[in-house]
């Protein structure tokens, strides 16, 4: 399956990676209907400690989105930590086959 077959899926680009010729695309997250996901993405950052801030700065642009949506920011915000730090210490997609010793 090629991109054009999802183009209707697709977010536009934010202005700032046409406007900047330095800006790149870190990370392409899909997602179906049954939460399956998959992701592509380049590690940019010498320091991954620089992952950490960019996971935060996308939390409150998702919560700011919900805000726009009629919820309550902080409440959103707060859920996604909630459900961020759960995830952290119990993963759902951690493959029940796969041998730890090879992690």
């Amino acid at each position: 399956m090629t991109d054009d077959a999802n183009s209707h899926n697709h977010l536009d680009a934010p202005p700032m990676s046409h406007e900047d010729p330095g800006a790149v695309e870190l990370v392409r997250f899909w997602v179906t209907p049954d939460m399956a996901t998959q992701v592509s993405l380049r590690t940019a950052f010498d320091d991954p400690n620089a992952w950490g801030i960019l996971l935060v700065d996308l939390a409150n642009h998702v919560a700011d989105a919900y805000g726009r949506e009629g919820e309550d920011r902080d409440k959103v915000l707060a859920r996604i930590k909630g459900a961020f730090d759960e995830e952290w210490l119990n993963p759902t997609d951690v493959d029940p086959d796969e041998d730890d010793d090879e992690a």
